[in-house]
């Protein structure tokens, strides 16, 4: 008996011996483990390095859950940029697209956060093309959204456009006037919105043949 339980012992203790490199590496590979999702998760959830703009922009947390498309034409740096010095103003904007029935809307003007993040719903006859100039602002984003109907939406960008300015920044309204040799032209329908920068000269809402009345919904988000 005496024999036997030596025996087991033993065998115990090599066996002990033989875990006990395993057993030291096993935190360390579960905390390797949990740094690497937690990497993984930042990279994703933060635009905060350029590296990572093109996943965080992919992945849509930014959106806060909104099911609204954002158009290819946006300039996905200049928003990391932005959403990263300050995330609050664009959480804002997009969790009132969110949370409100926007086809029933009120027309007028809603202050999410004065003087910071303003929506203007408006709904009405459209302008033809050459009735609506191209213009940057330098304070404020434009994201612009058609609730009803279809506009054309004209944009460049300051980087690689062709382009002369027509009339002289004004401060007090926040515009610049150009004209532009090489926009580029998009349809704006429900679903999908547009982002326009100060990095971005655009000609917003003009009449689409067949659509001469649309409802649209434009907030101005300050640039940090």
């Amino acid at each position: 008996m005496n024999k036997i339980l030596g025996t087991n012992l033993y065998s115990r203790s090599i066996m002990m011996n033989l875990m006990e490199p395993f057993a030291k590496r096993v935190p360390i590979l579960i905390l390797f483990f949990l740094c690497s999702i937690g990497t993984n998760s930042q990279s994703i959830g933060t635009p905060c390095n350029k590296e990572n703009v093109s996943d965080w922009y992919k992945s849509k947390v930014w959106l806060g859950g909104l099911q609204l498309k954002p158009h290819k034409s946006i300039d996905q740096e200049e928003l990391a940029r932005q959403y990263c010095e300050n995330s609050t103003w664009w959480d804002q904007a997009f969790e009132f697209l969110n949370s409100h029935n926007l086809e029933d809307l009120e027309t007028g003007r809603y202050i999410i956060d004065e003087g910071n993040v303003m929506v203007y719903v408006s709904e009405g006859p459209t302008k033809d093309i050459d009735e609506i100039e191209w213009e940057t602002h330098q304070n404020f984003n434009d994201l612009q959204y058609v609730v009803k109907g279809k506009a054309g939406m004209g944009v460049a960008s300051l980087n690689n456009a062709e382009y002369s300015s027509t009339v002289a920044y004004n401060p007090k309204r926040d515009v610049e006037n150009y004209n532009v040799e090489n926009g580029k032209f998009y349809v704006a329908k429900p679903g999908r919105f547009f982002i326009f920068s100060p990095r971005d000269i655009h000609r917003p809402a003009f009449r689409k043949k067949g659509h001469d009345t649309i409802k649209k919904i434009l907030i101005k988000v300050r640039v940090p």
